[in-house]
């Protein structure tokens, strides 16, 4: 099987919380379990030199983001039977913090698009995306509604996993337009609609095949309105293909 594991951020290139761990730790594991996952990151400017030397150019191309032209480089390591990708481009990677900045929507629409438009180029079609929480939700419905035309990509199933249902993405609805030159076809309340905004988040969960969580508790606390923070509606909607997995640990690194 191959897997196309897709985060915003992971250990020990780049880590904030949970998802870095879970980032870091998961795909080694299914590498030793026959899987072909490859794994791809921003390249951010707070990467450590170590890696930043041991990345190699694969290709770079440029595409569309709302009406700019944009620059997109795609670099290469392998780590731990691991191969990761990186997306560099240091116009909205290269900022003091991984987030919080006040183009974030475009920063992460770009990286999603990017994600789907390096897939041909870099001649790995997956079997399966596996996108994490708001930053890489996007690509489900992109792939839905954007590039649903590309014949390499319509047989790719995709998961997206939620690590922390606290921060959605959402956006102004002209960002379908203004970053990814959509139109407003997904613009409803099975689609990417919150209210009258755009949520990254729920775009994800709608346009998903399977969604998962970190626990099967998890799985159903966020169904419920003291935990769904707004998205209880959706993820009830979307019940059948929910399901709990209890984050694992890397012994290598938690060994007493």
């Amino acid at each position: 099987m191959k897997v196309l594991f897709a985060a915003a951020e992971a250990a020990p290139f780049i880590k904030t919380g949970g998802l870095g761990d879970v980032a870091g730790a998961l795909p080694k594991e299914l590498v030793k379990q026959g899987v072909d996952i490859r794994v791809v990151l921003p390249f951010y400017s707070q990467i450590g030199d170590k890696y930043k030397e041991m990345a190699e150019d694969l290709v770079y191309f440029y595409m569309h983001v709302g009406p700019k032209w944009v620059y997109c480089g795609i670099k290469t390591l392998e780590l731990e039977g691991v191969t990761y990708y990186f997306v560099d481009n240091q116009d909205y990677f290269n900022r003091n913090g991984l987030y919080g900045e006040w183009d974030d929507g475009e920063r992460f629409g770009f990286f999603s698009m990017a994600i789907i438009e390096m897939m041909e180029k870099i001649g790995f079609i997956p079997d399966v995306i596996h996108v994490n929480d708001w930053q890489t939700a996007m690509v489900p419905a992109l792939l839905v509604d954007k590039y649903h035309w590309v014949e390499a990509y319509k047989g790719i199933r995709k998961v997206l996993t939620i690590h922390n249902i606290l921060f959605q993405g959402i956006y102004p609805e002209n960002i379908l337009g203004g970053v990814f030159n959509t139109g407003h076809s997904i613009f409803h309340e099975a689609g990417v609609k919150y209210y009258e905004n755009v949520n990254y988040l729920k775009g994800g969960i709608n346009f998903s095949d399977v969604v998962t969580t970190v626990s099967p508790s998890y799985a159903e606390e966020i169904q419920t309105p003291a935990f769904g923070e707004g998205l209880e509606g959706t993820l009830r909607y979307n019940s059948w293909k929910i399901r709990g997995i209890i984050n694992g640990i890397d012994y290598d690194i938690n060994n007493p």
